[in-house]
């Protein structure tokens, strides 16, 4: 199944900030976002797949993950790796490819239901 919504760049963390701490603690992480910018969707897949922080319920990684999984067309995939960043108890600040700021479980809820409508959320 070919999507046409960009979650790469439109969800992919670039910087992302514990929910409960928006002013500090900045934290950049390895979640394929580049990988994912650029196209090199099988390469994010694999980078994904064997990433610690995806094994540790990180929901950015797990967002990236599902996003790498749409585009490869494994939607199941894909819907499991949002519903894992939607119960993580991990809670993010996430920063979107346009700029904005969104909490990690709306983050995987936009993105999940982005698959059934192939919405493009944001571009980069």
């Amino acid at each position: 199944m070919a999507l046409s919504i960009f979650l790469a760049a439109a969800l992919a963390a670039q910087s992302a900030m514990p929910a409960a701490d928006h002013a500090s603690n900045v934290e950049d992480v390895d979640v394929a976002y580049t990988e994912l910018a650029d196209g090199r969707d099988a390469e994010a897949l694999r980078k994904l797949e064997q990433s610690d922080l995806v094994q540790a319920g990180d929901p950015a990684a797990l967002i990236n993950l599902g996003t790498a999984y749409a585009r490869a067309g494994e939607e199941a995939k894909a819907r499991a790796s949002f519903a894992a960043a939607m119960a993580s108890r991990d809670r993010y600040v996430l920063e979107l490819a346009d700029g904005t700021w969104v909490e990690s479980q709306i983050a995987a809820r936009m993105a999940n239901a982005a698959l059934s409508t192939g919405t493009v959320l944001a571009h980069k």
